[in-house]
């Protein structure tokens, strides 16, 4: 296969078997980004970028890259201001909400069973949405998740109260009834 001459803007010529974008050996530019030489040869191949720049590895001027954060700490699912510590989601280091799954399964168990499901259901679901990018929606079921299993709690409290005083109630009247000598 010939090279040929391909105009200005080269790196002479390109090595047998040379590829889509490749950079020379001394380095120079991004990614399929070449700088401009003028200096004639086999350049202007398939990886030469325009004299002029642009191409697409370069970035924008002014930066502005898909993979930039927007300076407010605002986006999809992202509360305004970011995540505690500067870091924005988990690629960032912070880590998801405590998922409250362990009292949640505990006052289920022990205080409420109805009330103790819709908390499990809420726990289960933070990670979930932590993992596919909803950071709000994750810190929102872990707070429902803590409401839920504290209402659990309070009213399976509530209920060990009242059936307390029901079995004490019972049992003063049976013994009670039992006591009163009958007359016959």
């Amino acid at each position: 296969m010939s090279y040929g001459n391909q105009g200005d803007g080269g790196y002479g010529a390109q090595p047998p078997g040379g590829g889509y974008g490749q950079q020379p050996p001394s380095g120079g530019g991004g990614y399929g980004q070449q700088p401009p030489s003028g200096g004639g040869g086999y350049g202007g191949g398939y990886g030469q970028q325009p004299p002029s720049g642009g191409g697409y590895g370069q970035q924008p001027p002014g930066g502005g890259g898909y993979g930039q954060q927007p300076p407010s700490g605002g986006g999809y699912g992202q509360p305004p201001g970011g995540y505690p510590g500067g870091a924005y989601g988990p690629g960032g280091g912070a880590t998801p909400p405590d998922n409250q799954l362990v009292p949640a399964i505990l006052t289920t168990l022990f205080c409420c069973l109805p009330l103790g499901i819709v908390a499990i259901v809420k726990s289960s679901q933070v990670n979930s949405k932590w993992q596919i990018g909803d950071y709000q929606g994750a810190m929102q079921a872990a707070e429902e998740a803590k409401t839920w299993w504290k209402r659990s709690l309070i009213f399976g409290i509530i209920a060990i109260v009242l059936l307390i005083i029901f079995y004490v109630v019972v049992f003063v009247l049976l013994a009670a009834s039992t006591s009163i000598p009958s007359s016959y």
